[in-house]
């Protein structure tokens, strides 16, 4: 399996590539953005190990620039920032997973498989039911021809359950998935920001896009009625 880590300090990168290599696996590395956002857009790789803050193009745009040519090959982004809105903001643009330093090197690679063996499946350059629309990476929503602005969060919300269209999804699923992984706060958190994104996506068009299935979670309408 090859691997592309885009990371500028040399030690950890250089580190990451040796470990993985007594992995098995194929890795090259690359200490710049410009030529990280080349090599993954030229080239192909089976996942990515990606940094946030890179010389030369920042780790957050060449994840956006990546997405936006349609390579969906899977990221996990690394980054020295513990913030809850940084690792949102990874994920808006398109980020699979994430790691702050300093890190687990066994966690990684547990990660890294994970990622290979989910693959990179085709994403469509725009999610949708019915007239919703969402484009991941122009970071915009829009309804009946109208735009609808979201928060990140809610954002993310909206794209995790268009990405899973008819199927319930429990409430723990969209923690995992939308907020960080060690959330320990109230679950019905989830409750709340559902609750937001139907005043903004349903209310105003007369929809019920997000069915309540009691006991159970979510489920968002495929057709968007």
């Amino acid at each position: 399996m090859r691997v592309l880590v885009i990371e500028d300090e040399r030690g950890l990168a250089e580190a990451i590539v040796d470990g993985l290599a007594e992995e098995g696996f194929v890795a090259d590395v690359v200490y710049e953005g410009v030529e990280g956002l080349w090599r993954a857009v030229h080239e192909p790789y089976d996942v990515i190990v990606l940094d946030l803050m890179l010389p030369g193009m920042s780790g957050y745009e060449v994840l956006k620039r990546l997405r936006a040519a349609d390579v969906w090959t899977p990221v996990i982004v690394l980054t020295a920032k513990d913030g809850e809105y940084d690792e949102a903001d990874a994920l808006d643009l398109g980020a699979d997973d994430y790691l702050s330093k300093p890190f687990s090197y066994v966690v990684l690679v547990a990660r890294l498989r994970a990622l290979l063996r989910r693959g990179a499946p085709a994403r469509p350059a725009v999610l949708s039911a019915g007239d919703l629309a969402l484009d991941p990476a122009g970071h915009r929503c829009h309804r009946a021809g109208r735009e609808i602005t979201l928060t990140a969060r809610e954002f993310t919300l909206l794209e995790f359950l268009l990405r899973h269209p008819d199927e319930v999804i429990s409430k723990t699923d969209i923690l995992e998935h939308v907020w960080e992984e060690d959330f320990d706060g109230d679950t019905n958190i989830v409750e709340v920001y559902v609750g937001y994104l139907r005043r903004k996506i349903d209310a105003p068009f007369g929809r019920r896009t997000i069915e309540t299935v009691r006991g159970a979670g979510y489920r968002l309408s495929g057709t968007g009625r």
